[in-house]
Formats: structure tokens, sequence, C-alpha cells
């Protein structure tokens, strides 16, 4: 069930005594009450007071040369909000994930430490691990890997790569995504889907889908992939969907075939 945000917009300068009040007020406030807040506000010192009382906060940029550079979100036009931004930032505030996409048998969500036992049974077969990176051998180190990409990558990005569930079940199938190489000025797709749920065009399904995420909601022009010669499959896949063999990349000393694909951007 989707939570209820409560988004409150103060728009208008506080002097000390509103601000002094308007603190006292939020800290006798119900901790659940208050995670339920979205404060949109073009005051600097009240956006440094739910930075301290960790809650969930956005600045009005109004033009009046403000720095609010110490504010990760902010809007520009208050009569026009974007909802889904707006629900975005309190869930980033809120360490929610996002869902990034579904497709009519997957749902595309940002990933959690609670994904780990799954990514365990689906890297366990060595298929998986042929073409690509294994995970840490300590289940714990792996888990603090995924929170620092959630810091790091995702409130940076915000992309890269996530977690595949299927739609009836929620059981973790897979990983999907797009990232960023160092080295490339492209974007790269990856994915990966359990071996128990292969060859049921779940994977074709499901990158199709994060490619027009990319092309309409991140604002993509290309994205690239690679993949090692021997990994036929993968090839076939992005053949499919649309990539062209560009050139040959070596990375850590490993040959790769490389793939583009362009949209075309339409106004």
């Amino acid at each position: 069930m989707k939570r209820m945000i409560t988004k409150i917009i103060l728009e208008e300068e506080l002097n000390a005594e509103e601000l002094r009040k308007l603190e006292i007020l939020f800290r006798e406030t119900d901790r659940d009450i208050l995670d339920s807040f979205l404060i949109l506000t073009d005051s600097l010192a009240l956006a440094r007071i739910c930075g301290e009382l960790r809650m969930a906060v956005a600045a009005v940029i109004s033009g009046e040369g403000k720095d609010f550079s110490e504010i990760p979100y902010a809007v520009t036009d208050i009569e026009d909000l974007d909802e889904t931004y707006l629900e975005r930032v309190w869930q980033r505030y809120r360490s929610i994930p996002w869902k990034i996409c579904e497709t009519e048998r997957c749902i595309v969500r940002e990933t959690v430490p609670e994904d780990v036992e799954s990514f365990y049974d689906i890297y366990r077969d060595k298929e998986i691990t042929s073409y690509m990176e294994n995970l840490f051998e300590d289940r714990e180190k792996e888990r603090q890997y995924i929170r620092d990409y959630a810091e790091k990558v995702y409130g940076f990005y915000g992309f890269g790569m996530w977690t595949v569930c299927l739609k009836e079940t929620g059981e973790v199938i897979g990983r999907a995504g797009i990232s960023m190489r160092e080295g490339f000025e492209e974007p790269e797709l990856g994915y990966v889907i359990g071996k128990k749920w292969q060859r049921q065009g779940l994977a074709e399904e499901v990158c199709r889908e994060i490619l027009a995420y990319g092309r309409e909601e991140l604002g993509f022009e290309r994205v690239r992939a690679l993949m090692h010669p021997e990994n036929t499959a993968s090839e076939r896949l992005c053949r499919k969907l649309g990539f062209c063999y560009k050139e040959k990349r070596t990375l850590d000393g490993i040959l790769y075939n490389s793939y583009m694909i362009e949209f075309c951007i339409t106004e």
C-alpha cells in the first residue's frame, strides 16, 4: 500500500521567533508523523532545522540568489509540482527503494541489503559468474556494499544496477540496470537472470523496459553493452534489443565485444 506523504509548503521567510516555535512543534511531534512529512521551503534556516531532525526537505528555488547547495533536493516551480519527483525525494530520505519500472511479469526496483541472500542463490551457478564479477565471499561485506551503493550511486546518479522481482510473487530473480563505467562516456546496460528463470523471455522483457526508461526518463541518447565473446546468448539478446556491434575493448586484460544502441530523441 502506498504511504501518504504530507507535503508542507512554506514559502514565506520566517523570523527567528517563528522558526523557534516551528522547531519546538516539530520536536514535540510523534516520530511516525514527522517521518510522513516532506517540507518544501525557501528558508535555508528551516531546511537546516529539518536536516537536524532527520526530516525530508526540499528547497524551493525562487531566483533570489539564496545558496541551497547544502540541500540535496530542490524544486523551482511550486505551482507545477512533479508528484513522482516529490515521492522519490521522500523515499530517499526514508531509505525506501525506488520502483523503477515494471513489465508484464516483473518489477524493477532499487536494490536493498535484504536482497543479498537471493543474489547468493543466483550467483551460486557457475554459468552466472563465468562472464561477470562474483559477489564478496563475506555476505556482510556484500550488504555493506549495497548500502554504500545506494548512497553513492543511486543518490548521485539516480540510476544504477537494480533488483528484478517477479510481479506475482515478489521473488528476486536477478539484477538489471544502467550504470556508468570508468573510462566510458556512455551509460552501460547490464543484467543477470537466475538460471531457474532463463529461457522464458524475462531478460528481454526487462531490458526493453529499462532501455525505454533510460531513453524517456533519464534522457540517454545511447547505451553501451559489453560482453565476453563467448557469451553468445547475451550477444543474441543485445541484437534483438537493437544494439549494433561497434568495437572490441580490453578491460583488466580481458577482450570484450562492445555494442551500442542509439535512440531517436524527439521533443
